[in-house]
């Protein structure tokens, strides 16, 4: 018998297949996702020149708006000349890291905007925001992606590989958002193999058309399956492709999940902050957004770097009103093919965020990215914590080191120690250390989580 729960996302999934519940679902929060999807059009429909000239144009518009609404920004990037791009500044996660009541565009509320927390996966979280139109064409553009592999969001069944908050609020919440999306979420904190045969026996009942998700999830995934000696799609049969996201791919990876699965494998790169950053087609060209992003390649000394040369990824969000994002330096390194053009630039190479696996005593296996929703609890909107890292000294020892205004209170300690043993497991010995400086790569990123198992 149905709870009534139950019942009520079983009767919602049903319409999925009868109404666009996705399309619905932006609309009904305040998002124009027609309009978004009009606009997207007509930016993809101009040609070479007129493409120039648009973004020429929309990247003097953000810095001037900003610049005359945005007492941050016009305190941050005082004394500049829109039309001269090599005179503003570029802007950093540690720039953003104050209330943001500082940040907010004038004539912008939590009533027009979309508010949302980055993932903290290079170490330095923060909130943000971005307007509705802002948003909407956003998702427009991960739409019109994902519909070069025939994938629809709102029909298409998803195979997820996310984590999902396990308090009671969240874990609906993110529940009901899987219904409306018409996707099944497979836990990335358990990866025993317990639990991945479980997942294939999901598979076996359930028409899924593709993957998503975390990239080291997905790849313990197809390292059961080899093991097992099963191609996912001869027991799936509707599976057409797997995109990952949030960690990077290594070729061999790649390779291994191509072929257990029997389905391409799509590279994604995104930052919740910025929206669809780069989408691999079908002739494997890594292509970057230019629809609703300027992406530049800089050096150390912030000038910008010719095609085929490595250098730091600073990315403008040319839509966000509320919000500025322009010429942001993502923390991430890449590089982008000698065959790119203002229209159509290519994402050669990324060093980009990987994770470990966290391997725990009971011979758990977890993804590393599940501190990302430990995080949620150090994540606060007076900023204390700027930065952290959490390593793995022993199988059953955990060392969180941070950079904070103030040290980080007994109460707090206790509500993170909770989570990790909510999303890991009991019995593990978590210490902290504030330190002054935080130990960075070669490459300036902070990794989140390192294991030295």
């Amino acid at each position: 018998m149905l709870l009534k729960h139950d019942f009520f996302l079983f009767t919602l999934q049903k319409l999925s297949f009868l109404l666009k519940l996705f399309d619905l679902s932006l609309k009904l929060k305040g998002f124009p996702i027609k309009e978004a999807k009009i606009h997207l059009k007509i930016i993809q429909n101009k040609n070479d020149d007129a493409f120039k000239s648009y973004l020429e144009t929309k990247k003097q518009d953000i810095v001037s708006y900003h610049l005359k609404y945005n007492s941050f920004y016009k305190a941050f990037a005082k004394d500049i000349n829109p039309l001269d791009w090599n005179s503003i500044p570029v802007m950093t996660k540690p720039d953003l890291q104050q209330p943001l009541k500082n940040r907010l565009s004038k004539g912008f509320s939590e009533k027009n905007i979309h508010i949302h927390k980055t993932s903290g996966s290079s170490g330095e979280p923060f909130i943000f925001v971005k307007d509705k139109f802002c948003h909407a064409l956003t998702w427009a553009c991960f739409m019109d992606r994902y519909n070069w592999y025939d994938i629809d969001l709102n029909t298409s069944k998803q195979a997820r590989f996310y984590g999902i908050p396990l308090h009671k609020k969240g874990y609906y919440k993110e529940h009901l958002k899987d219904v409306l999306s018409n996707r099944f979420r497979f836990s990335v904190f358990d990866l025993s193999d317990a639990q991945l045969k479980k997942n294939v026996e999901k598979f076996k009942q359930t028409r899924f058309d593709y993957i998503n998700g975390y990239t080291s999830s997905i790849v313990q995934f197809a390292k059961f399956l080899q093991k097992q000696n099963i191609i996912l799609n001869t027991i799936c049969p509707t599976l057409k492709a797997c995109i990952i996201t949030s960690e990077m791919l290594f070729d061999d990876d790649k390779k291994l999940m191509e072929t257990q699965f029997g389905i391409p494998v799509i590279n994604e790169y995104g930052a919740a902050e910025l929206g669809l950053i780069a989408f691999e087609n079908k002739q494997n060209e890594w292509l970057i957004n230019t629809d609703d992003l300027f992406v530049e390649i800089l050096d150390n000394n912030n000038h910008v770097l010719p095609f085929g040369e490595e250098g730091r990824m600073v990315i403008t969000s040319l839509y966000n009103k509320a919000h500025p994002f322009i010429r942001y330096d993502l923390g991430d390194i890449g590089k982008l093919s000698k065959n790119s053009t203002p229209k159509k630039p290519i994402l050669k190479t990324l060093i980009g965020r990987t994770n470990d696996i966290v391997v725990l005593p009971s011979g758990k296996k977890a993804a590393g990215l599940t501190f990302y929703y430990v995080t949620k609890t150090v994540i606060e909107d007076d900023q204390n914590v700027k930065a952290f890292i959490i390593e793995q000294l022993k199988l059953d020892t955990f060392k969180i080191s941070y950079t904070s205004n103030n040290l980080i209170s007994e109460e707090k300690i206790i509500q993170i120690k909770q989570a990790i043993e909510t999303y890991l497991e009991p019995g593990l010995t978590v210490v902290f250390e504030r330190k002054g400086k935080l130990l960075r790569t070669k490459a300036g990123k902070l990794k989140q989580f390192k294991s030295y198992l």
